[in-house]
């Protein structure tokens, strides 16, 4: 039904600064119902439990990120514009909502722990769409991959990969942007064939 589709919607929006201000555990139903402006009895009707609402929070931020990763990819531009588009798009949407809280390896902990399947498919379809990306990249010759013995697909865990380890510097005080733009120069310059011929 629609308008329940809307109204879970709104809770959801509505829940998310809540976390991120209180963290998972001390966030409570009556915050979130206060922040969406329902009653607590209403949110109830919606979701059964605050994990409840965290997860559908969850995979409901995963599914609005990997169409906005399909959208960026499927742009004009080289291949190395189009990822790192697609890249700000998964760490905007993603991880820079919690990444400012005081909380965050919490929020991001209870994430994996009620909705570790969301995460992980989306990971698995990241890797996908990147891998898809660099083998068309590779076939107009784009990019080459033969000095590297490595294919489109181990690049794009590579990738994932590296933007797990960026998001754990960025809870240590690190730029998440600057490394992120420093990781994506560094593969530009790996990949691109003929680079280092003058």
């Amino acid at each position: 039904m629609k308008d329940s589709g809307d109204k879970a919607g709104v809770i959801l929006d509505a829940a998310l600064p809540v976390f991120v201000r209180h963290g998972f555990r001390k966030t409570s139903m009556a915050d979130i119902a206060r922040a969406a402006g329902i009653s607590r009895a209403a949110l109830y009707l919606s979701f059964g439990s605050k994990e409840e609402l965290f997860r559908a929070g969850s995979e409901r931020a995963h599914a609005r990120t990997m169409r906005s990763v399909e959208a960026a990819l499927a742009r004009d531009g080289d291949v190395f514009s189009r990822i790192a588009l697609a890249i700000a798009a998964f760490q905007r949407d993603l991880i820079a909502p919690f990444a400012g809280s005081a909380d965050a390896a919490e929020l991001f902990d209870a994430n994996m722990t009620l909705a570790k399947d969301i995460t992980l498919a989306a990971r698995a379809q990241l890797v996908a769409m990147l891998a898809r990306a660099l083998a068309d990249a590779q076939a107009s010759h784009e990019i080459s991959l033969d000095d590297l013995s490595a294919s489109p697909t181990d690049i794009a865990g590579i990738i994932v990969a590296a933007m797990e380890g960026l998001k754990e510097a960025q809870a240590a005080g690190q730029n998440l942007l600057e490394h992120t733009q420093l990781f994506l120069r560094l593969m530009r310059q790996a990949l691109t064939p003929n680079r280092r011929v003058g």
